[in-house]
């Protein structure tokens, strides 16, 4: 099966998980194929937020994405956050593009120390080390003194951070028209055409 692109999406425990069902199913709209990451907490606040209970284990889970992003079989592979021999734990396998949406705060410092203490952190080690692309969308308020340095960091080492923060120009009216606002600044980063939300004075 033939790609537009690969990409690896980590997703923590930080809330936000709006963005990153909006995310991914843009990405699958787009023939990306995905590599998902999904920490344990993030199954948890995604049972909380938007209360979709997803399959635990992961034959259930892909199959489940299947279904519920309407994908290609094989297009979105779950992984565990200690599958370490997936090709995203390796530099001579790895996409060389990858996102963490939503970041928690503790995530985003690990990366910025270089940990690797979990698959989404090893991941990120992996794309830093190979001169990829590294997009962290930390959702957190107000941002601590630890919290800034260590998004300096990140930026320092070529992330880039990217706040979940969406803009009002567009006049939005729905919840899922905020999400779009941020899905289409990652997209246009990841150079992935998308039809997730118009550009300003369009």
């Amino acid at each position: 099966m033939q790609y537009n692109e690969t990409v690896t999406l980590g997703v923590t425990g930080a809330s936000g998980s709006g963005y990153f069902l909006s995310l991914l199913q843009s990405m699958v709209d787009a023939n990306v194929k995905v590599y998902l990451i999904l920490s344990e907490a993030a199954q948890i606040v995604l049972k909380t937020e938007v209360n979709e209970d997803w399959p635990t284990d992961i034959e259930s889970l892909n199959q489940f994405l299947v279904e519920r992003f309407n994908a290609k079989k094989n297009q979105v592979t779950a992984l565990t956050s200690k599958d370490w021999f997936s090709p995203v734990a390796s530099g001579s396998s790895a996409p060389k593009k990858m996102v963490v949406c939503p970041c928690s705060c503790g995530t985003l410092a690990s990366i910025a120390q270089g940990l690797s203490n979990n698959l989404i952190e090893r991941a990120a080690d992996v794309v830093f080390k190979e001169r990829g692309q590294l997009i962290v969308m930390p959702r957190e308020t107000p941002f601590s003194t630890l919290h800034l340095k260590n998004m300096l960091t990140l930026s320092e080492l070529g992330a880039t951070v990217m706040p979940l923060a969406p803009g009002f120009y567009h006049q939005p009216t729905t919840i899922e028209e905020l999400h779009e606002f941020m899905v289409a600044r990652v997209m246009d980063h990841l150079q992935i055409k998308h039809q997730a939300s118009k550009r300003w004075c369009e």
